[in-house]
């Protein structure tokens, strides 16, 4: 008999009413791909909280196994690239959406799709980072290319306390930006502080309708809330500056003009970590590898096991949960 492992299977009935449950799998029920990897590390991200509570349409096939990034060791493997034993990581490519997922003890996915695990770091590390990590050093990235340095000014995170601002809240600092975190979690403030914001301000400045333009406050952003948030956030970035965008824990909305862009010369740069290119996806691990203090990274992470996931889903969305949550698998 095959072995089995223990797995988050999300269905849907007739009704279209969802369900969770924890059942065991074998690797015969997995999907389709020409790597199969034994899951060490997972996370619980944001996205992930949406699909386990179905507060927004995350999953597109049923029934599916939920999780948007792993890490662990390739058991076996027909693509080129990969052979049993290698460490690798993954992020995004609709896993988690339309492909089983992380929340399973193996996962078989496309080759393609995987990076290696950076050297130096374990699987637990990785998924610390994790998607939100990942996606905070795209944003840190494209500031870059568009020439945000350290020397333009400060740069706002809103969102601070969440996975994609804390560890752009660590990032930043670490390179030297000045960096102001927004967050609607007042008690978090030293938390922040710690990881190297150099002021905290309240969500609520940032909150209210946007006017076309507002005081000049800083060069550049890192945005993982939408909304209001996003668009007081554009008034406020000063002549040429730029605001990576990646998240929408405050809407989908964008209740803003032209006035920032045709104005004062303010770019919007969209940030995708789901179908981000390979070249892009291993450069912004090797930068992780190197510009991330894995001590901050510890302080901002929470370990939980595999049978605390389905009620961290829920209080990731209901905005209780600081920072990262690794699972150990």
């Amino acid at each position: 008999m095959s072995e089995t492992f223990k797995a988050i299977l999300v269905s849907r009935d007739a009704e279209k009413k969802q369900s969770v449950a924890v059942t065991d799998l074998t690797e015969a029920d997995l999907m389709e791909g020409d790597v199969t990897i034994a899951v060490e590390a997972t996370t619980v991200n944001y996205k992930d909280g949406l699909a386990i509570s179905g507060k927004a349409p995350v999953i597109r096939r049923w029934p599916l196994v939920p999780g948007i990034d792993f890490a662990g060791t390739v058991t076996s493997s027909s693509h080129a690239d990969w052979r049993a034993g290698d460490k690798v990581i993954l992020n995004g490519w609709g896993v988690g959406e339309t492909h089983f997922g992380a929340y399973a003890g193996r996962a078989r996915v496309k080759g393609d799709w995987l990076v290696p695990l950076p050297q130096g770091m374990s699987p637990h590390d990785a998924m610390a980072v994790g998607t939100a990590g990942y996606t905070a050093m795209l944003c840190v990235m494209a500031l870059e290319r568009h020439g945000i340095l350290p020397d333009r000014g400060p740069v706002v995170v809103t969102g601070a306390a969440g996975g994609v601002g804390s560890v752009a809240v660590s990032i930043l600092s670490s390179l030297g930006y000045h960096v102001i975190a927004s967050t609607g979690r007042n008690a978090e403030s030293p938390y922040l502080i710690n990881l190297g914001a150099a002021e905290v301000i309240s969500r609520d400045e940032l909150a209210q309708p946007a006017k076309p333009l507002a005081k000049e406050r800083w060069a550049g952003g890192i945005d993982a809330v939408g909304s209001h948030t996003l668009a007081n956030v554009l008034s406020m970035t000063s002549y040429g500056g730029a605001v990576a965008a990646c998240g929408l824990a405050g809407g989908m909305d964008l209740p803003t003009s032209v006035a920032p862009f045709i104005l004062r010369g303010v770019s919007l740069l969209g940030i995708d970590s789901v179908m981000a290119p390979k070249a892009v996806r291993l450069e912004a691990w090797r930068r992780i590898g190197t510009d991330l203090d894995l001590q901050k990274l510890a302080g901002l992470s929470t370990t939980i096991g595999f049978d605390g996931i389905i009620d961290a889903a829920h209080d990731i969305v209901d905005g209780k949960i600081r920072g990262r949550v690794v699972v150990d698998m």
